[in-house]
């Protein structure tokens, strides 16, 4: 057994991407109990909710499980570009009877300069931590490794994982441009060198010097197959749980998925590039002419947009996260999933 998979004591080389939004602890348990690695995402909470969410899944399994942050280089606010956001998305919110926000936040903090986050992973000690659009300091670095944990950072190019090499991380998560949900990319605004799945992880693992796990488009045991023959000691996976019961996605969010809706790339849902299942937002996007505020300003007035929406039974303004294999996605409970990819796994072996 691969040493990485040994070292957590996974009966399969399955890890369950930390979506935030989507991921539960009742789905990270589920994977834990079938063998892979659960993971949760608190990137998108403060560290009370960190604390909660963790609490929650330490009650569900004694295994080893994944806790990930975002690590986004802090917002810059731009009050005149948000404002003309605002307006450029006035329409929609009156069409669902509502107006846009009259100024917007920065919804979340980033893992970089969030101390209460960093005390709360330090006293949870979870056996892995996982960042996620770049590297902290080395200060918060050393200081969960002194609790620890083993740290996963996701790169999606050979800089990237050269980096993380360096400051300490002990594995990549080599997101291909396949991958649903947000581009990992530490720079949003560089050139992306839109790496696929297989090229990438077949890059790192002949150069980066760290162990890989793959990510993006993998939808089943024959994927896994793929990503491990490139030299990936394990594949993430995240579409292919998103409609699982203990998944958190909501009901259009479902109904997108099993309609098989295409999937585009988008920043205009949160001001940074986002792999998602097309639908009224994304297509206002690519025609709106307006570029989006920072990361997560932007999100402001999408999550208002979103709810203002739904209010009214239009499913089609959130955040439908999804990789371009999305249409092989399988509703299944989390476990009984688990257990499926892993007997492919060993049929396609």
């Amino acid at each position: 057994m691969t040493g990485l998979v040994a070292q957590l004591g996974l009966a399969h080389p399955i890890i369950q991407a930390p979506m935030a939004g989507v991921s539960t602890p009742a789905m990270a348990a589920a994977v834990n109990a079938a063998g892979g690695l659960g993971s949760i995402a608190v990137g998108a909470t403060d560290a009370d909710g960190a604390r909660a969410m963790i609490a929650d899944l330490k009650a569900r399994t004694d295994r080893p499980f994944n806790v990930n942050v975002f690590v986004h280089t802090p917002a810059v606010a731009d009050p005149a570009h948000e404002a003309a956001w605002c307006d450029g998305l006035a329409p929609l919110f009156r069409e669902f009877g509502a107006e846009p926000p009259t100024a917007l936040r920065e919804i979340y903090r980033s893992f970089a300069e969030d101390d209460a986050m960093l005390a709360a992973l330090v006293e949870a000690r979870p056996a892995v931590a996982s960042f996620h659009f770049g590297l902290p300091g080395a200060d918060r670095i050393a200081a969960l490794k002194q609790a620890g944990c083993l740290l996963l950072a996701s790169a999606t190019s050979l800089a990237e994982a050269d980096a993380a090499r360096v400051a300490g991380i002990d594995a990549v998560v080599a997101q291909g441009f396949e991958a649903g949900g947000h581009r990992g990319m530490f720079d949003p605004d560089a050139p992306d060198e839109q790496l696929g799945t297989l090229a990438l992880t077949r890059l790192l693992a002949r150069r980066a010097g760290l162990p890989v796990i793959a990510a993006g488009g993998i939808m089943d045991g024959a994927g896994i197959r793929a990503a491990l023959a490139l030299g990936a000691v394990a594949a993430q996976l995240g579409t292919a749980f998103v409609g699982c019961p203990e998944s958190a996605a909501d009901a259009g969010y479902r109904t997108a998925l099993a309609e098989g809706r295409p999937t585009v790339m988008t920043r205009a849902i949160s001001g940074r590039p986002a792999r998602g299942l097309a639908n009224r937002f994304t297509t206002w996007g690519e025609s709106c002419g307006l570029t989006a505020p920072a990361y997560p300003i932007a999100y402001d007035a999408g999550k208002a947009l979103n709810t203002a929406a739904k209010t009214r039974g239009e499913a089609g303004f959130g955040a439908q996260w999804a990789g371009q294999g999305a249409r092989l996605a399988r509703s299944l409970p989390a476990g009984k999933l688990v257990h499926t990819l892993a007997e492919e796994l060993r049929q396609a072996g």
